[in-house]
């Protein structure tokens, strides 16, 4: 349960952002984000004034919204004819998270709050987001935790003969006994991945997903992940998941093959890990993202890798919490800095068409020593 001093904590850091800009509130219906103020994800809305209680509007279920909110005020959500009334005739300009809210919604408000202005806070809602309190830290180490003890365990039942999806679906298996929520859920429109198992050229073809390794999946419908395709030997095989526990995850792929990889994949994945390493070692507040971005180009360039870096993907690392594409994003055109207590997942790869991928991924805590990592595993190659 989200404890009220730290819902108090972000709101009135919420509120310092929303006067600094000249807004009078916010009101936020998209369900991680009443999560991230309240701890309910409940079908409602939250709306956040900079004076005055917060108010939790709760279509269904009010009983558990109650139980969960660390916001007090929560009522049913009113009848449309009600709904103006709940707003201080003061309040002029209203913040809202054009980002990920449905043009209906967009809408219905502004019809119904008829003299009011609307305005675009989703900078300033991830920007918040992506700076994890104390109490976050707890969850997402315990997270890395459990993720990595699953991983521990792939050897144990990664066979000759698998499909990809056999195995994904024994490391999901483990995952949700381990009490992990099954669900990765993504800012980004149209992105929705549960993780993924490839093997070999399975795991070098392109795809919808916005990262380095897709998968090929199972029909046009779920166009990546596992295919059942089966796992050969002498090509790497890439597990890439997140583990969900207590709404934050952490992110990590580790490389298994069934006796030995080609000189390439080896040369490659030796320079994930110095690439990795120059990462951490700077991933430090102050250090801007895009720097770090080129600077980790530049090495795989000093490998002959240049063409192979990151595959599709033309970011190394992103930020992770109650969503897999947190900020921030080490990308070219970020040219944002670090700051403290950010949760980064680094993750240097090289795919090779047609051949398959290696690489490795861990989620780090930005900090001044830019060295606690949260997925604590070796990060070797397991040969069976």
């Amino acid at each position: 349960m989200l404890p009220k001093s730290e819902s108090s904590q972000r709101i009135e850091r919420l509120r310092e952002r929303l006067i600094g800009e000249g807004i009078d509130g916010a009101l936020f219906m998209y369900p991680i984000d009443v999560l991230y103020f309240t701890g309910t994800r409940q079908n409602s809305a939250l709306w956040v004034p900079v004076q005055g209680e917060p108010l939790l509007l709760v279509r269904k279920s009010l009983e558990r919204a109650k139980e969960e909110s660390a916001v007090q005020d929560v009522r049913p959500f009113p009848p449309t004819r009600e709904l103006p009334s709940l707003f201080d005739g003061n309040v002029r300009k209203i913040g809202l998270t054009f980002d990920v809210l449905p043009v209906q919604y967009h809408a219905f408000y502004s019809g119904l709050l008829t003299g009011k202005q609307f305005v675009d806070i989703s900078a300033i809602n991830r920007e918040l987001r992506s700076v994890k309190s104390s109490w976050e830290l707890g969850r997402m180490r315990e997270s890395g935790r459990r993720l990595a003890a699953v991983f521990a365990g792939i050897p144990g039942f990664l066979k000759p003969g698998m499909r990809e999806l056999d195995l994904s679906a024994e490391i999901e298996y483990r995952l949700r006994k381990a009490g992990s929520e099954g669900r990765f859920t993504m800012r980004a429109f149209g992105q929705d991945i549960v993780g993924l198992a490839a093997a070999g050229r399975t795991a070098s073809e392109s795809g919808c997903f916005d990262g380095p390794i897709t998968g090929r999946g199972l029909t046009p419908a779920a166009p990546y992940g596992p295919s059942r395709e089966i796992i050969m030997e002498h090509v790497p095989i890439v597990v890439d998941y997140a583990g969900t526990f207590e709404g934050y995850m952490v992110d990590m792929t580790r490389i298994f093959a069934f006796g030995d990889l080609d000189a390439d994949m080896n040369r490659a994945f030796d320079a994930s890990r110095t690439i990795q390493t120059w990462l951490a070692d700077n991933l430090m507040p102050g250090k801007v993202c895009e720097d770090l971005y080129e600077g980790a180009l530049r090495m795989a360039q000093q490998h002959g890798l240049e063409e192979y870096f990151m595959g599709q993907a033309r970011f190394v690392g992103h930020g992770v919490g109650l969503e897999l594409d947190e900020l921030p994003v080490l990308a070219k055109g970020f040219r944002t800095a670090l700051s403290e207590n950010q949760a980064v997942a680094l993750e240097p790869k090289f795919v090779f068409p047609g051949k398959g991928a290696v690489g490795i991924e861990n989620t780090y805590v930005v900090s001044q020593s830019g060295r606690e990592r949260l997925t604590v595993l070796p990060d070797d190659i397991v040969y069976l």
